[in-house]
């Protein structure tokens, strides 16, 4: 009897986190407290794992749309905050670590006479990390792409591209190492 009530108990809640987050791809796993706002723009696969602290925001302007797609079996360390305007893509596989921002834009600051937060949030660019690429720990992504199987060590911010199979440290990050694919080594730069 038990057995049956864990099991009726586990349908509902799959049913009801259906209807409540239909973004949701199955075996989706975003441990508590989390905070997802646009949920219209947002599309996670299958197998992606988010620990606690993330958040997730997807915003429209009155010129773009938010939109986060992101990949299937990826794993997101805690206090992960993604923000969209327009487009953040992430790829299959992608590691992060804690406190990592990925962004597309950035709040404006031009007019001295207006208190930051009251002026408009303005689209730097179009964010994408390729499959089975590394975030270290405390990374800033903004308005960049960042390489499949590329490694962003911890600390750094990356504000311009960051080609494939590469290591980028620093601030800004700069590519430290690069793969060569025929010699097999990864080469200081």
């Amino acid at each position: 009897m038990i057995r049956i009530s864990r099991f009726i108990s586990r349908i509902l809640i799959r049913m009801i986190r259906r209807l409540r987050y239909p973004f949701l791809s199955p075996n989706v796993t975003i441990n508590r407290p989390y905070r997802i706002n646009g949920k219209v723009g947002i599309r996670i696969s299958s197998g992606t794992s988010f620990q606690s602290g993330l958040w997730l925001y997807s915003h429209s302007t009155p010129s773009t749309e938010g939109i986060i797609n992101i990949g299937t079996k990826c794993s997101f360390g805690y206090n992960n905050h993604i923000t969209s305007v327009s487009e953040v893509t992430i790829g299959d596989e992608v590691l992060t670590a804690n406190n990592v921002y990925i962004s597309d834009n950035i709040h404006g600051y031009e007019d001295v006479t207006v208190p930051i937060m009251r002026q408009p949030i303005l689209f730097k660019n179009s964010v994408v990390i390729g499959n089975g690429a590394w975030i270290g720990e405390n990374v800033s992504i903004i308005g960049a792409k960042v390489g499949a199987n590329s490694v962003v060590g911890a600390n750094s911010v990356v504000t311009s591209d960051i080609p494939d199979y590469c290591v980028a440290v620093g601030v800004p990050a700069k590519i430290v190492k690069r793969y060569n694919p025929l010699t097999g080594i990864w080469n200081r730069v």
